[in-house]
């Protein structure tokens, strides 16, 4: 049975009311990636008034293939590849705990989800800024409790997989509670009689959680790894507040930033090299693709083989 909005121009009224929302995804997100496509076979440098020429795929061989710098540019895709599993693994095993935790029917259990959740909402810089004074190396909190035990250390500062280690911690930090509240949701959607079930059945905690919680976690699940995975694969930010464009630090979306606005070491800046950040950028969207892609189908194979 067919549903008609009308006749005469009637009929075209719903794609009058869809044309300002598609007008603004294409002006807003659409027109953008189509650009960014564009200038990676260019050598645009964003500059007004500078002369734009197609080089083809000069830059995505720059990028991959030629001298030095793609060294550099494979070592931060593979540094990329390992703050995506350390923040994933960590972020999502944590937030699972801490959700069954708050889950429970204890006093207090409304402050402590609210706490656990408060660093998401709190913006990057400020995140940056609150930990930059934490772990600031001379005076610092963490310093002065580290003193205690009459020990040290560089923090943010100190060597590259030092500052790593620290940037992955508080991008946990920063995102568990989205988390957690993913998890809080699913472990709400789970009747209570099938836990009390369980347990009339003579079933211990682990294997309540085994056989009941976590198969009907499954939605929770794969909303949480896939949102890990992707979100780290991306995640930048934390990096141009913590520890700056720093040699052995960087990962794939802080090297597209600042090739792409000029800044490569510290304070140095080289020209604007925005067709090759694009051409960047494309590598990084094809990795979140394909990665992205291989875990959906991963994800969607385990759901039908446990809820069906």
């Amino acid at each position: 049975m067919s549903y008609h909005f009308g006749r005469g121009w009637s009929k075209w009224l719903p794609y009058l009311l869809l044309l300002p929302g598609v007008f603004f995804y294409f002006l807003i997100a659409l027109g953008p990636s189509i650009a960014t496509a564009v200038y990676s076979f260019t050598d645009a440098t964003g500059i007004k008034g500078a002369p734009m020429h197609w080089i083809g795929f000069d830059n995505y061989r720059e990028f991959l293939l030629m001298g030095r710098a793609s060294v550099d540019n494979l070592e931060a895709l593979k540094r990329t590849l390992l703050f995506c599993v350390a923040v994933t693994t960590v972020q999502f095993a944590l937030g699972l705990f801490i959700a069954l935790i708050v889950n429970q029917n204890l006093k207090g259990t409304n402050f402590f989800r609210t706490l656990y959740f408060m660093p998401v909402i709190l913006g990057v810089v400020i995140q940056g800024l609150m930990w930059s004074l934490f772990l600031y190396p001379l005076g610092g909190p963490a310093a002065k409790m580290l003193a205690l035990f009459g020990m040290r250390s560089e923090f943010l500062g100190g060597p590259p997989e030092q500052a790593f280690f620290w940037v992955i911690a508080i991008q946990i930090w920063a995102n568990m509670g989205t988390t957690m509240m993913i998890f809080l949701a699913g472990l709400q959607t789970i009747p209570d009689e099938l836990f009390e079930a369980a347990r009339i059945d003579g079933a211990n905690t682990w294997q309540v959680f085994s056989d009941i919680t976590w198969p009907l976690l499954t939605p929770s699940v794969n909303t949480n790894l896939l949102l890990n995975i992707i979100g780290s694969l991306q995640a930048w930010q934390l990096f141009l507040v913590l520890v700056g464009y720093r040699n052995g630090t960087q990962v794939l979306g802080y090297l597209i930033y600042a090739t792409g606005f000029g800044q490569t070491s510290g304070s140095v800046s080289s020209s604007f090299r925005q067709g090759y950040a694009a051409a960047a950028s494309i590598v990084l969207f094809l990795l979140v693709l394909v990665i992205g892609m291989a875990v959906q189908t991963f994800l969607q194979r385990r759901e039908e083989r446990i809820l069906g």
